[in-house]
């Protein structure tokens, strides 16, 4: 069983165009997001998997590896199914899809993730999630809540706050964390799939699954993360990086 880890990487984007190739303290996103996933223990391959003649070049200037995709992909996972058939990976090798906007996401989440498909054949589909009790997080919609039962199993994900606390404990939510484990053959079957009426309303790919009676595999994370989707957000991950580099 092999593990590849790829992020894919477009250069539009509607909150901040030409995010990949921003510069974050001196280097480009897409390499900061590069270098964090190459700490990750037990990889057998990294690449961007990318439409964009800018963003190839950028990843070559250092020293990284492209997969250079179709431009017609409607999102993220397709051009990621797409680049895991030019690798020729197995149906049950395992996908790492590492988004290209955290570049300070944990590795160690990651080997954790891909742990639990050599403790499970039949898993498919795995994602971390971090606990938090802030209710104005929970009330943004830009960020996705998840419930899931006993036995880690996802219930739904969620832009409104779920669930819905009426008494008892202080209320706690699980923020979910855009990173993915699949099964190679999984991900092909994924990706054939049509979209389903919650992924419709949410706009939430991974609703797809359930919709369809896949079970995705939520893991408890601690950590924060920090997610590039606007100017402000890339301000503040500029300013940790420049912070770390100084210290």
């Amino acid at each position: 069983m092999r593990t590849v880890a790829l992020i894919p990487a477009r250069y539009a984007s509607t909150r901040l165009p030409g995010k990949a190739l921003a510069e974050v303290a001196g280097k480009p996103l897409i390499q900061r997001v590069w270098e964090q996933a190459r700490e990750i223990p037990g990889l057998d391959g990294l690449w961007v998997a990318t439409d964009d003649e800018r963003i190839r070049e950028c990843v070559a200037g250092f020293g990284g590896r492209v997969l250079m995709t179709r431009a017609d992909h409607p999102s993220g996972t397709d051009r990621l199914a797409e680049a895991a058939a030019l690798l020729g990976l197995g149906p049950l090798d395992l996908v790492v899809n590492i988004q290209g906007d955290q570049p300070l996401f944990p590795p160690r989440v990651v080997t954790a993730l891909t742990a639990l498909f050599e403790q499970d054949c039949s898993l498919v589909m795995a994602t971390p999630a971090r606990r938090f009790t802030d209710p104005a997080l929970a009330a943004d919609p830009h960020v996705v809540k998840v419930v899931f039962d006993h036995r880690g199993r996802a219930l739904y994900f969620s832009r409104s706050p779920i669930p819905c606390w009426r008494e008892g404990e202080r209320p706690y939510f699980f923020r979910h964390i855009g990173i993915y484990v699949y099964r190679a053959g999984f991900l092909q079957d994924f990706v054939t799939l049509p979209p389903g009426r919650l992924e419709a309303a949410e706009k939430l790919e991974q609703l797809r699954a359930l919709e369809y009676g896949f079970p995705i595999r939520v893991l408890e994370m601690e950590g924060e993360t920090l997610e590039v989707d606007t100017p402000a957000d890339l301000k503040r991950v500029a300013a940790w990086f420049r912070a770390r580099e100084e210290s």
